[in-house]
Parts: C-alpha cells; sequence; structure tokens
C-alpha cells in the first residue's frame, strides 16, 4: 500500500502545475501539458510486462526493481532545468510505476473471498486518493519542483520497507508467459476492456486540462486551482471506499453507472459560468462520480477466474494509461478551440457508456454471481 501512496501522490497533482511549470520553464502550457500524457503512455506499455511477469518472477524483485526507479525519475523531474528532461523523466517514471497496481490486484483477487474484494479494492484505492489529496493540496502551497522531490525521497524508504519487510511468497511459480490473445479472445474479457478504454479516454480527456480550465476561462492563480483539484481527491478517498462496499452490496454494473451520471451532470452544469462555491460543489461530484465507477470496474476485474487473472490486470493499468493518454491529447486539441464543446462532446459519449453498459459489463458479472 506504500508503494501505491508513493506511486499517486503526483500523478494528479500534474495537470494543477502545468501553468507554473510552464512559467518556470519558459514554455507554452500546452507543451508543458505533455507531461501528463507522456507518463500515461509509457505506463500503459510497461503495464503490459507485469502481471504476467508475476508468475514466474517473485513480486518482491518486481516491486524493488520499480519503486528504486519511480525514485530516480521523480528526482530527475525535480531537479529538471529543461522541458525535455522533464519529459524524459516523466516517461522513466511510467515505464516504473506500471507494477504496482496490477500487482496489487492480483493480491487482492488471490486472497480474497469474491464478497470481500470490493471492500479490499476500495480501500486499496481510498489510500491512493489521499495521495492524490496530499499532492494536489501541496502543489498549491510549495514550489512545483518538491511535488516530484517529496515522492522521489519517500521511494526510496519505501524501496528499503520492501527489502526488509516485505513477504517472499511460496507459492508455485509458473513459466512466464504473454498470453494476451488468448485473453482477449474470451468476450467476457473483450466488452470489458472496451468500456474501460471509452471510459478512460473520456475521464481523462477531461480530468487532465481542467487546471487549464481554470486558468484560462476563470483566470485562477495557482492554489486556487490546486484547492480545486484537491476536492477532487478528497472526494475520491470517499468515493473508492464506499464505491467498493456498494459494489458488493448492490452490484458492480448499478455503481459504475451512477458514477458515470454524476459525471455527466457535472459537465452540463460547466457549460455555464458558475460562482466558486458552485465549482468546489461540482468537482467534489466529479470525484465521487469517478471513483465510484473505478471500485465498480476494478472490483469486476478481481472477480475473473484466475486463468485470465494477471493478463486483466495489466490490461486493465495499460488499457486506462494508453487510452487516458490518448484521451488527454484528443482534450487538449478540442479544449485549445473551445471547452464547452468539449464539455458537451465528452458528457455526450458518457450518457452511450450508459446505455451500452450492461452489454459490455454484465456478463462479467456472472464471473461472481453467475
Amino acid at each position: 500500500m506504500s508503494a501505491g501512496f508513493v506511486l499517486s501522490f503526483n500523478v494528479a497533482a500534474i495537470s494543477a502545475l502545468i501553468p507554473s511549470v510552464a512559467e518556470t520553464l519558459k514554455v507554452d502550457e500546452f507543451l508543458a501539458g505533455k507531461a501528463v500524457w507522456l507518463y500515461m503512455l509509457p505506463y500503459g506499455l510497461a503495464a503490459l510486462l507485469y502481471g504476467p511477469l508475476a508468475r514466474g518472477v517473485e513480486y518482491k524483485k518486481i516491486l524493488l526493481f520499480c519503486i528504486g526507479g519511480l525514485s530516480i525519475a521523480n528526482v530527475i523531474a525535480g531537479i529538471a532545468s529543461h522541458i525535455y528532461v522533464l519529459f524524459a523523466a516523466r516517461i522513466l517514471a511510467g515505464i516504473a510505476g506500471a507494477a504496482i497496481i496490477p500487482l496489487s490486484l492480483i493480491l487482492i483477487a488471490t486472497t480474497s473471498p469474491a464478497g470481500q474484494r470490493g471492500k479490499k479494492v476500495g480501500g486499496f484505492f481510498s489510500l491512493t486518493f489521499l495521495s492524490t489529496l496530499l499532492g494536489v493540496f501541496l502543489s498549491g502551497v510549495i514550489f512545483w519542483r518538491w511535488i516530484f522531490l517529496l515522492p522521489g525521497i519517500a521511494a526510496a524508504f519505501v524501496a528499503l520497507g520492501v527489502y526488509v519487510y516485505f513477504p517472499e511468497f511460496s507459492g508455485k511459480k509458473e513459466r512466464v508467459r504473454f498470453r494476451y490473445i488468448q485473453v482477449l479472445s474470451d468476450k467476457h474479457v473483450y466488452r470489458l476492456f472496451v468500456y474501460i478504454f471509452f471510459m478512460s479516454f473520456l475521464f481523462h480527456g477531461i480530468r487532465q486540462w481542467l487546471g487549464v480550465y481554470f486558468s484560462t476561462i476563470y483566470g485562477f492563480e495557482q492554489f486556487l486551482i490546486s484547492m480545486l483539484l484537491t476536492t477532487i481527491s478528497l472526494s475520491g478517498i470517499l468515493g473508492e471506499s464506499l464505491g467498493g462496499i456498494l459494489a458488493d452490496r448492490l452490484g458492480r454494473i448499478k455503481v459504475v453507472n451512477v458514477g458515470v451520471l454524476l459525471m455527466v451532470t457535472v459537465l452540463i452544469i460547466l457549460l455555464f459560468k458558475n460562482s466558486m462555491v458552485l465549482l468546489f460543489a461540482l468537482m467534489f461530484v466529479w470525484g465521487l462520480g469517478w471513483t465510484f465507477n473505478h471500485a465498480g470496474i476494478s472490483t469486476n476485474i478481481c472477480d475473473l477466474p484466475h486463468r485470465l487473472l494477471h493478463e486483466s490486470t495489466s490490461l486493465n493499468s495499460a488499457v486506462r494509461f494508453l487510452s487516458g493518454g490518448l484521451g488527454a491529447v484528443f482534450g487538449g486539441m478540442v479544449a485549445q478551440r473551445n471547452f464547452r464543446l468539449e464539455f458537451a462532446v465528452f458528457a455526450s459519449c458518457l450518457l452511450l457508456l450508459v446505455v451500452f453498459s450492461k452489454k459490455l459489463l454484465l456478463t462479467t458479472e456472472a464471473f461472481t454471481y453467475g
């Protein structure tokens, strides 16, 4: 869990930092914004390695290697004097950090009965959102370089803790195989990841440009931007935990769709100019909606049979971050033209996901309840 805490510290904060990074390094805000997807795309590709790799390589070795790399990458980003050095550090951070979520979900899935997975998934991601909350909050009160240096230093201590305290898992190790074609040939898995692709694309297409939106449309300074984005992380702590519990009690799809509808409501209201109080309320609802959806889908992945689990946990991170990175690119292109156009287009697409959710997700519920 400490690895997840370090991983999540600056993932969301970077979108709040874009204006400050651009000012310090004397570049355009939309160029600095590439630091978002230059982390996400390598993360998504590298994630494909770690689930299958964990079949034959001890979890502890993978974690030590990746947390060490994450530490180095964050320190480089924190001392970068040129935008392209920062970009290189973000690429390295994405590659190194991609192991943590797949390994965590595998451990939850293999050590927890179906009726308790939602609670544990929600608890894990609540901790990551607590880290996100801290990172986004601090992005408004300390110099942006420390948002990279602090997790870089913390990751070094986490690596030491993993080396000393993390147990060696004595379960039977298999030959490392990459069976993505076989896994995706299962219609349940294929449909699930079609949904995840579009959901992550749409979420990050909006989320990663909110800092720029508040800066250009409302003229807010760094502190206020960070506080608005902190509100998303604050509600996310509640949303992950509550969403996981409700996913166990009410079913995965109901919780997933409630989350999407909350997000759509926010985007519709953002089409109009809003008061400061309402903006904070909207960010709270946005975070709640996203984490309800995220907890429901993540629990659904843990429901998959063991033969599909390793590839599916890696695919989860890969698809989320690859599509999220593409969404950030596309969202930035549309936002440069008109933020209202972006909100309207993305809200319409989210509504389509609600319409097709039963077709895409119902069959995966059968792994648990059928």
